[in-house]
């Protein structure tokens, strides 16, 4: 017969619940925190992946069950209050670059993601992945990040049918007398308006809100809420490696390692300094964090979704008492409970995930502010990689002309001696890439 207090003891000894100043209550509060501002991914990462052609359910499923592997390694062996799920900015890259852009297959898009999630998983090992990002410019950094944001923002108001293609102009307003227009509108103001005064989940319900007014007007069909959990069989072990033999995949896998490295370790060092687990600016346990990260991105390839990463919103969690790898636990457990909220989740109009998108925008690009745009050397290739996202619909494009323009400015300005060696490296294989297989 178990001791009554074997449940709390082993809680203590795998969590160092005491030690971290936290207990039980305060680690499912936090972890219902946290899944309450990151659990709109359910929704929007099926709504995007599917435009690939992916099955819908199959995607929902593994977006859960990734996120749920996720939260569940990094709260077991990492003991952080750090959830993950597939990344916002990255199902984009997969979808509106990789497999619309390029015309890759999802199976093929699902392998480069497991590769890079491999290669993530080797140089964790070392102390490689800390020195590729200590060597790329502050300035790019913040760059991308903002880049993402417009990007994400574009997808969003392209969805809503807010911007449209027009032959005379490029882009253009839409018909903003269509009912779903006026919805997005409302979603995006309410999700302010909800952040403004720090209600939890502003975004997920904002999308509820949203489904539940277009089916009362008859403009969307309510599947239910509650039912049997979707197939994962169209999208599970699907990926098909022998396209990777395509040199311009190497582009491709390069670019999912480098938006995940940046995201995951920013994010990682953000949240951890704001629950105060940095020590000498350190996070220990680094390298289990970062195992993570990689196992997930593995697991979510396999079971069909794109890379899965840290999120940012971990940090409304610490804000509510986390402070242990418990907390990332509940968050898991939370996700395998939407498994069984498929209906919810396909009842979902598309324009519903619009204002998300513009809000994540928002939130992404606020990382700009921090770039110095007194220096020109610095200010021009991160103008440049935040314009070529939106303007050539390709993050990839963007990371690219802002590696090439970063290397080329400092040289012609004799600030050559300052570029790290890793920049030149980036840069020279972009324009080989340019050279050898174009655009």
């Amino acid at each position: 017969m178990a001791h009554p207090n074997s449940a709390p003891n082993l809680l203590e000894r795998l969590f160092k619940l005491s030690e971290n100043n936290t207990n039980f209550k305060t680690e499912l509060l936090a972890g219902f925190t946290t899944f309450l501002t990151m659990c709109y991914i359910v929704i929007v990462n099926p709504s995007i992946l599917s435009l690939t052609q992916m099955d819908f359910g199959a995607v929902f499923v593994a977006t859960c069950l990734a996120a749920a592997i996720g939260c569940f390694v990094m709260g077991l062996i990492a003991n952080y209050p750090i959830a993950l799920a597939p990344g916002m900015g990255l199902n984009a890259y997969f979808t509106f670059s990789v497999c619309q852009g390029m015309g890759v297959p999802w199976q093929t898009a699902l392998a480069a993601v497991f590769v890079s999630g491999v290669i993530f998983i080797s140089i964790s090992m070392f102390k490689i992945r800390e020195a590729i990002v200590n060597a790329i410019p502050m300035s790019l950094k913040f760059a991308i990040g903002g880049g993402i944001g417009l990007f994400l923002a574009l997808v969003g108001l392209k969805n809503a049918g807010i911007i449209v293609h027009k032959e005379a102009t490029i882009v253009g307003l839409g018909d903003i007398t269509q009912p779903s227009v006026w919805l997005v509108v409302l979603g995006f103001f309410m999700i302010v308006v909800l952040h403004h005064f720090k209600v939890r989940g502003a975004i997920i319900i904002s999308i509820l809100a949203l489904t539940v007014i277009a089916t009362l007007m008859g403009i969307n069909e309510f599947k239910g809420i509650f039912g049997e959990v979707p197939s994962l069989a169209p999208t599970f072990m699907q990926m098909d490696f022998a396209g990777l033999f395509e040199a311009s995949m190497i582009g491709v896998i390069f670019v999912f390692f480098l938006v995940d490295l940046f995201d995951s370790t920013g994010t990682l060092v953000g949240v951890s300094h704001r629950a105060g687990l940095l020590k000498d600016g350190k996070l220990p346990r680094l390298k289990k964090a970062l195992f993570a990260d990689s196992t997930a991105i593995v697991a979510g390839a396999a079971l069909g979704t794109s890379s899965t990463t840290p999120y940012i919103e971990s940090s409304s969690g610490v804000a509510a008492g986390g402070r242990t790898g418990l907390t990332a636990v509940f968050v898991g457990l939370f996700f395998l409970l939407c498994l069984f909220l498929a209906p919810l989740a396909q009842s979902v109009p598309a324009f519903a995930t619009a204002p998300a998108l513009m809000f994540i925008g928002v939130l992404m690009i606020q990382g700009i502010t921090n770039i110095d745009w007194d220096d020109i050397t610095e200010a021009a290739p991160a103008f440049l990689t935040i314009v070529f996202m939106p303007f050539t619909y390709s993050i990839a494009d963007g990371i690219a002309m802002g590696f090439i323009s970063y290397a080329a400015i400092k040289l012609c300005t004799g600030k050559a001696s300052t570029v790290p060696y890793m920049v030149w490296i980036i840069a020279v294989l972009w324009i080989i890439k340019f050279i050898a297989f174009g655009g």
